[in-house]
């Protein structure tokens, strides 16, 4: 039982900083896409208040939510694994 709770801890560890890094680079991402599409021209407006407003929305957009899956995915795979080699 020790090992599991051991596997569980240093798991959801290890995937906090999996989820950590790829957060921060998909966001990086996104605002460098921004940058460009408002240095390509036709955009209205200042700079500043023209990425802002699109990190907001992405903030609130599903692909953010779906980063939550580095999470779920490999816990899933884990539960279902011990679960196939324990019970079975």
């Amino acid at each position: 039982m020790g090992g599991i709770i051991r596997l569980v801890v240093f798991g959801f560890l290890a995937l906090s900083v999996v989820y950590l890094i790829v957060t921060v680079y998909a966001r990086s991402v996104r605002r460098e896409n921004l940058e460009k599409e408002f240095d390509a021209g036709g955009i209205e407006g200042s700079r500043d208040a023209f990425i802002a407003e699109g990190m907001a929305r992405y903030r609130h957009s599903l692909r953010k939510k779906l980063l939550l899956g580095v999470y779920l995915v490999p816990m899933a795979v884990v539960a279902i694994t011990i679960y196939l080699v324990n019970y079975q």
